[in-house]
């Protein structure tokens, strides 16, 4: 088998059980506020759980650049280890935080070491045949994908028979264990760059913000983000409030997610290689227009069975944005650079999923949960006459880098 797609398939298993592990626990983070933590006010607790959330990214957005910076000097396995393992401590000792303070400090923290995701894609971005290149990442998302998937299932069957804290310290060992087989199977052959090509920061600042293309992308990116995660931290309340007073609420909830997942997983490699034919653009467009639209009827639910449905035809749109971005980003991007933009758009990932939790959960506490919904439809279709305008009215293609 050929090195890019062993080490391909290796990470999308490890990537699968880390996000399998990390999605145990955090959409369902507002139910874990009120129960451990004593918080009753469903305005405070939106609240916080959209800080608490986000701030994870804060920090990962700060220090993203110079992850990539380091990756492009001194390899991309590097930097999945250092963030492998690093996190996994940290996770695990979130289990046993007494405050929120102090949740919200290892949040924080967790988001400054993390990385592990980001470093993954630069790995096999800048080792996969550019032809494929949407194939690959598409692949990659769909295994992530699947990862969030199993993980809410997971934490509504362990959550009633080992608790929240528990699920922490569990999550922090798969970690671990994904980190392990990382380390004995993937292989990078990683030529340090010539003098010329060893830049500062500012350099890259300089560098990635002349190019026409790139901060196109990267303002799509912050949209996608702060569309998708303004609904992270209302939603387990929002199925409570569908449920009444009947149903297992931390279940209905990993039901939902699974289905938007399961979509996903479906979607994301056949809609990465119709982009590898036709154009990652076009798939995008495309993508946040049906995405936007059916964001609309999910305010309007009457049951939670709506809600999945509605919620599967999201993950079939979804299986395409971040697979296009990526792709797009590689064919734009020098083969010395890979590290460095992925790192500078993780910063505008981070940006966007920080922003899109605490708004939404502040929405969601003094205006209303429906309203939430129907801001993010706002955003992802704002964002498709974005791509609209950059793309297609321009007549502008990216052409592959060098």
């Amino acid at each position: 088998m050929e090195a890019w797609r062993r080490n391909l398939y290796v990470l999308c298993g490890a990537l699968f059980v880390v996000m399998m592990g990390m999605s145990m626990i955090m959409p369902f983070l507002p139910l874990y506020i009120q129960q451990d933590f004593g918080v009753e006010d469903p305005h405070e607790v939106t609240a916080w759980a959209g800080v608490i959330f986000g701030a994870n990214f804060l920090t990962a957005g700060l220090v993203s650049p110079i992850w990539g910076n380091l990756a492009d000097k001194y390899g991309r396995k590097i930097m999945i280890l250092r963030s492998g393992y690093f996190m996994s401590v940290i996770i695990a000792a979130t289990g046993f935080a007494n405050s929120l303070w102090m949740l919200l400090g290892l949040r924080l923290l967790n988001g400054m070491v993390g990385g592990i995701i980001p470093a993954s894609t630069a790995l096999v971005a800048s080792s996969t045949p550019k032809e494929q290149i949407g194939w690959a990442q598409g692949l990659l998302q769909s295994f992530i994908t699947a990862g969030s998937i199993m993980g809410p299932l997971f934490g509504g069957l362990l959550e009633p028979r080992i608790g929240f804290r528990m699920i922490f310290v569990v999550t922090g060992c798969l970690l671990l264990l994904a980190t392990l087989v990382i380390t004995f199977t993937v292989k990078e052959t990683f030529v340090p760059p010539g003098e010329k090509e060893r830049t500062s920061l500012r350099d890259d600042f300089r560098m990635i913000f002349s190019s026409k293309k790139l901060p196109v992308l990267f303002f799509v990116t912050v949209m996608i983000q702060f569309a998708l995660f303004s609904i992270i931290p209302i939603l387990p309340v929002y199925i409570g409030i569908l449920l009444g007073s009947a149903g297992n609420v931390a279940l209905w909830a990993g039901i939902v997610q699974a289905a938007m997942g399961t979509a996903n997983v479906l979607a994301a490699p056949r809609l990465g290689r119709f982009g590898d034919r036709f154009g990652s653009q076009k798939v995008l467009l495309g993508c946040l227009l049906a995405a936007g639209l059916l964001f609309i009827p999910q305010g309007f639910v009457t049951a939670v069975w709506q809600l999945v449905v509605l919620r599967f035809l999201l993950g079939l749109s979804l299986g395409g944005l971040l697979p296009s971005v990526n792709a797009l980003l590689r064919r734009a991007t020098p083969t010395h650079m890979v590290s460095r933009v992925y790192g500078y758009n993780n910063s505008f990932v981070s940006i966007g999923s920080m922003l899109g939790p605490m708004i939404g959960g502040f929405m969601a506490g003094y205006v209303s949960i429906n309203g939430v919904f129907w801001m993010t439809s706002a955003f992802l279709l704002i964002n498709a006459g974005w791509v609209y305008f950059s793309f297609f009215r321009k007549k502008e293609v990216l052409q592959e880098g060098t």
